[in-house]
This record gives C-alpha cells, sequence and structure tokens, in this order.
C-alpha cells in the first residue's frame, strides 16, 4: 500500500455536508457513518454465511461502534482489560466474546473471567499452565502461525506456533487436564489474497481430523481471524471471487465445526471519515507547505503503525496545482501526512477530507504537544 488515491473537488451537496459538520462540532473531526458500519458487517455476513464474527475492538475502540455492532448481533474479540471494560459499559455480555490475546498475566485471565469472557487463545505451553488453576471453567484455542507475504502487517511473526507443534501441546494440555477446544489463526492484516487464508483452513482441517482421532473430547471449533482487506487506494481485489476461495475451504471442513472470525479493518475502515482544517501555510523551497490540525500524532497515526496511506480528497480545487507538503500540527518535523503530492492552492479554513480512517486511526493516535485528538462523532 505505498500508492495514495487523491481526489479533487467536490458536489455542492458534499461540500456543505462537511461545512455544517465543522460548524457544528469543530475540527478535526472522525465522523462514524452507522449505515456504512452496519453495511460492512451485513455484508461480511453475506460473505461468511454461518460463521460467527467477532469485531476485534483493537482496531477502533470506541463506544458508538460497539453499540451499533452489539445491535446488529455482533460478537467481541478481546486482548485487554480495557476492551472489556468498554463492553461492560453497554452491558455486553462476556459470553459474547473470545480472548485473543496469545501472551496474558495472572491478571489478565482474572480480569475477563470476571467479565464472563471464558474463552482464551494460547499459542505455547506456558501459557497452558497459567490456565491451570481455572481449567474448569475456560475454554481454550491454540493459535497456529501462518505466515503471509501478501499482508501488509504480519501478525504471525509475533505469535503463533508451528503446524507442526499442534500435536506436541494438545498432548500436554491433555496431560494437565485441560481441553483444547480448536485451533486458532490469523493471516496477517491487509491481507490482499485469500491464498494464506486457504492454506490455514486446509491444514487445521487436517490437524482437526488427526487430533480428533486419537481423544474423546473432538475439537469443534476453528477461527479464522481477520485479515480482510479493504479499498484504501482504488484497485481493490474481487471481494466475491476473495471470499468465494474461503467459503469453498471452509465447506471442506466437517459439518460439526463452529467456524468464527474477528474482523476488525474490514468493518469499520470504511465507516469513518476524518476531517482536518487548513491552519496555516508557508512557501518553503519548492513546496507550499499546508498545515492542518490532525496528522501523524493523531488520526493518520496509521501511516506509521499500519501502513496505510489514507485516501484524501481536497474540497477545493482552485489555480493550478503545485508540489505541496500536508503537514500535521505538531512541532516534529516527522508529522508530515503528504509530500509526495500536488496540490492547487488552499486557503487557512479550508478543509482536507481522509476516507477509509475507520481503523488503527484514533486506536493508535496520542496527545503529543498536549494536543487533542480529533472529536468523534456519530451520524445518520
Amino acid at each position: 500500500m505505498n500508492k495514495r488515491f487523491v481526489r479533487f473537488g467536490a458536489s455542492d451537496e458534499e461540500r456543505g455536508y462537511y461545512q455544517t459538520l465543522v460548524a457544528k462540532y469543530g475540527s478535526p473531526l472522525l465522523v462514524i457513518s452507522r449505515q456504512r458500519l452496519i453495511g460492512q458487517y451485513q455484508e461480511l455476513r453475506r460473505q461468511l454465511p454461518g460463521v460467527s464474527l467477532y469485531y476485534a475492538i483493537k482496531a477502533f475502540p470506541q463506544l458508538e461502534v460497539l453499540n451499533v455492532l452489539a445491535e446488529q448481533g455482533c460478537h467481541f474479540d478481546v486482548a485487554s482489560e480495557g476492551e472489556i471494560a468498554l463492553l461492560r459499559q453497554l452491558s455486553v455480555s462476556g459470553r459474547k466474546t473470545i480472548h485473543t490475546h496469545p501472551i496474558k498475566k495472572d491478571a489478565d485471565i482474572r480480569a475477563a473471567l470476571r467479565g464472563g469472557s471464558t474463552t482464551f487463545v494460547v499459542d505455547n505451553a506456558d501459557e497452558l499452565k497459567k490456565l491451570l488453576a481455572y481449567r474448569q471453567r475456560v475454554g481454550v484455542l491454540l493459535r497456529v502461525s501462518f505466515r503471509s507475504n501478501s499482508a501488509a502487517v504480519d501478525l504471525s511473526r509475533k505469535f503463533g506456533c508451528s503446524p507442526d507443534q499442534v500435536v506436541g501441546i494438545v498432548e500436554e494440555a491433555r496431560g494437565m487436564g485441560i481441553h483444547i477446544r480448536g485451533l486458532s489463526f490469523h493471516v496477517g492484516s491487509q491481507s490482499l489474497t485469500p491464498d494464506t487464508h486457504v492454506e490455514a483452513i486446509d491444514r487445521c482441517n487436517l490437524l482437526i481430523d488427526d487430533i480428533n482421532r486419537s481423544q474423546k473430547n473432538p475439537m469443534n471449533v476453528l477461527d479464522i481471524g481477520g485479515g480482510f482487506p479493504v479499498d484504501y487506494s482504488n484497485d481493490q481485489p474481487d471481494m466475491d471471487a476473495f471470499f468465494q476461495k474461503i467459503r469453498d475451504a471452509l465447506a471442506r471442513l466437517p459439518q460439526d465445526i463452529s467456524v468464527i472470525a474477528e474482523p476488525g479493518r474490514f468493518l469499520v475502515a470504511p465507516a469513518v471519515t476524518g476531517i482536518a482544517s487548513v491552519s496555516g501555510k508557508a512557501r518553503r523551497g519548492d513546496f507550499q507547505w499546508y498545515y492542518l490540525d490532525d496528522g501523524i500524532y493523531g488520526s493518520y497515526s496509521g501511516q506509521l503503525f499500519d501502513h496505510v496511506l489514507y485516501p484524501l480528497q481536497i474540497l477545493e480545487d482552485r489555480g493550478d496545482h503545485e508540489a505541496a507538503i500536508l503537514s500535521g500540527p505538531t512541532c516534529d518535523s516527522i508529522d508530515i501526512i503528504a509530500e509526495d503530492i500536488r496540490l492547487p492552492q488552499l486557503q487557512e479554513g479550508d478543509l482536507i477530507i481522509g476516507h477509509m480512517m475507520g481503523a488503527y486511526t484514533a486506536a493508535t493516535s496520542t496527545r503529543f504537544n498536549s494536543i487533542s485528538n480529533a472529536r468523534i462523532i456519530l451520524v445518520d
């Protein structure tokens, strides 16, 4: 994802919509569309029928998002006491969660149990030992590593046992009196092809079949993670074809296997729009600099942490385009949103729109320079 999509100009209706929001709420803003969020959830249900969806809260841990998804019947993937506390504010039952962080302190386990979350993911025998005291209260999934060359963020480098280790860990768990209910994997974030998903599903299918032949309590769960891609650069793959390959692989599983998924980006990224204002400008050498009231330390933090270039829309398209730099508001020189860009002449107060800004934006923003984060609002 090294290509940025930029759109110039807007209809009077579109321009008026953004200007009205800023007049009412100020700038910068992150605007959540309830209807787009519901639409993404329904689309994923259509693409993965029969798969239980657990929203990965870490992508955008906002109460408004959680509430909308809970109303739709979505379950939740939690990884910390803080995420559990968010659900508690909405009275979401812990039974509708899975705790997917493979490495936990005992305090994390106890906090999850207090919140009603009883399904835990582990990826090694040392983590199994932490569950010994709670083995009568918990269900366990074993996370398996499947590396993907097509994912923007490789999540199997840090977590997951190798497929060759699975049988040994399951046997060790059995010796401890812990039943591993199923397998889990995550092929990586923003995976641009379904190939690793398919490989992982097929390999887990074989592993589950092999293990179930030798134990009385069979495995009956497969967690296929997330990583389903969204379109940041106007060149998204054919998503019907993408999911068809995953559906074909899932169809090869035994009918008694329950399948769950942990979507985050796919649900929330398209549902959030960023609005920033030009605060100032300066001519420096060959470039026209524009300083915005949001930047890398704020909503655009995903450009560093998530390897994403968000699609931009420049509402005003006056004059010839010239070499320009879009800067964030902090005093740090790394706070640059875009410098390989040609822009029309902008004025103070002009609005810059960032699209696809739900996933890993507000979630990873900071308060550097004690600058306030973008205000988050829910519309429609």
